[in-house]
């Protein structure tokens, strides 16, 4: 029992640093939307307020389109350098997009020259998440002791919804301290000033912190680790991450990004009560991730994700228009928690789920770029679909489709195998779990 302890202590701390890293970048990426409503009108000439959101979300959409190369290039650092390098090189590049976000000119004064600076800051951006999913995935559920998978590398969307969480009270700290015009004007460029000088604190975290056993302990010789041509010898596998994430990154954005928009655009609400509804609705999710990953040590990954699937199959439809006529505060927040308690089942564990699919040697290859692939398709066009939607005066489409990718993944998560027990030490071989620690979750 007494080496036990500390070897918790160690799991414990690259958790923290892997997560308080990984809440930066999301902070970082997500402020973009949160605040768009206030900047778009910064970068683009007077029209249409949709057209403009348009606008500023297929910009959004763009860096989605980066995130496949991030993917490709971060992911083979991770396998080829170590998780840290990876890590420390994501958090660089959010750094330097967070400022060139901070600096863009606006269109009075450079024309379209903003949008420019804005479109390269977003590419920066994509680049730079499209390593940090891989490469935290795979560095909290290396570092978590067996076992305890699943409720380790929960704090990943723990971190993520943190870094969105904090987004948002900062703009709702800024809505009752600016002026409307104020923030308009100049306020909105504040969370990108706050982003990057936040980024340099976790990079010099990052290091600093403690490279995972798995790799330390995995083939570094191996010629062709981190490589496509390992990837394409694990096919099956990165199909399966492109399919069970199509449905979950699309419900994922949908009630996360894309919400606070709705609840103003569509809905009725003032941006002060769907910025608030939001803040709170993250709240409650933020805290069901843990919970929900810990479930999942114990009954396995695929019925938390069949329950999610099911659900969102079922349920989209009838939330979303419920939520179009909410009316106020209450009624939209419960019925906002609602739909993302039925998204925790794949936020909870869909990073674990995706890393114990492959060996340590394309482990973050693996994850990052099919998982990049996917949101680059669905995520991060959701906003953009949803809105194009609306423009088109058949809003309740989207309702459909977002049911419609849940469905599809609703097939995959029925027919894949169970993930919980594999040796992430090994080649991808099935093994009991090792008991960790004193407090570590029974496995059943």
């Amino acid at each position: 029992m007494g080496q036990a302890q500390p070897h918790t202590a160690q799991h414990w701390k690259k958790i923290w640093i892997g997560s308080a890293g990984n809440m930066v970048e999301w902070f970082d990426w997500f402020v973009y939307a949160s605040f768009a409503t206030y900047f778009a009108g910064s970068f683009f000439p007077d029209g249409n307020d949709t057209a403009k959101l348009m606008n500023t979300a297929g910009i959004f959409a763009v860096g989605f389109f980066m995130r496949p190369v991030g993917g490709w290039l971060l992911g083979r650092v991770g396998d080829r350098r170590g998780r840290k390098a990876a890590l420390t090189l994501t958090v660089t590049l959010m750094s330097a997009s967070a400022v060139l976000i901070a600096v863009a000119p606006t269109y009075g004064v450079a024309g379209y020259g903003g949008v420019a600076v804005l479109l390269v800051a977003r590419l920066l951006q994509g680049l730079s998440v499209g390593g940090e999913y891989a490469a935290s995935a795979t560095y909290l559920t290396e570092a978590s002791a067996p076992g305890r998978r699943g409720f380790a590398s929960s704090f990943q969307y723990v971190s993520m919804t943190a870094g969105q969480i904090l987004g948002l009270g900062l703009l709702i700290t800024l809505q009752h301290t600016l002026s409307k015009d104020q923030l308009h004007a100049w306020g909105w460029r504040i969370p990108f000033v706050v982003g990057a000088l936040g980024a340099a604190v976790i990079f010099y975290l990052r290091r600093n912190m403690l490279e995972t056993e798995a790799y330390e302990e995995s083939d570094a010789a191996a010629a062709d680790r981190g490589t496509i041509r390992a990837l394409l010898r694990h096919r099956r596998e990165a199909f399966l991450v492109v399919a069970l994430t199509m449905g979950g990154t699309v419900a994922y954005y949908t009630y996360t990004t894309y919400l606070t928009k709705y609840l103003s655009n569509s809905a009725g609400l003032s941006k002060q009560t769907a910025t608030l509804v939001s803040f709170f609705a993250l709240i409650v999710f933020a805290a069901l991730q843990p919970l929900a990953g810990a479930l999942s040590d114990r009954i396995g990954r695929r019925p938390l994700l069949i329950t999610f699937a099911a659900g969102s199959t079922l349920l989209t439809v009838p939330i979303m228009a419920l939520l179009k006529h909410a009316g106020s505060f209450w009624p939209a927040l419960g019925l906002s928690v609602l739909a993302l308690l039925i998204v925790t089942g794949y936020t909870s564990i869909n990073a674990c789920v995706k890393a114990e699919l492959f060996p340590t040697g394309v482990r973050s290859l693996g994850v990052a770029l099919p998982y990049a692939l996917a949101n680059a398709a669905f995520g991060g066009t959701a906003e953009y679909v949803a809105l194009w939607f609306k423009n088109s005066g058949i809003e309740s489409g989207f309702s459909w489709y977002v049911a419609g990718c849940a469905a599809v993944s609703l097939v995959v998560y029925l027919t894949m195998r169970e993930t919980r027990d594999i040796d992430l030490k090994g080649t991808g071989r099935r093994a009991a779990p090792e008991p960790a620690a004193d407090d570590a979750v029974p496995t059943s």
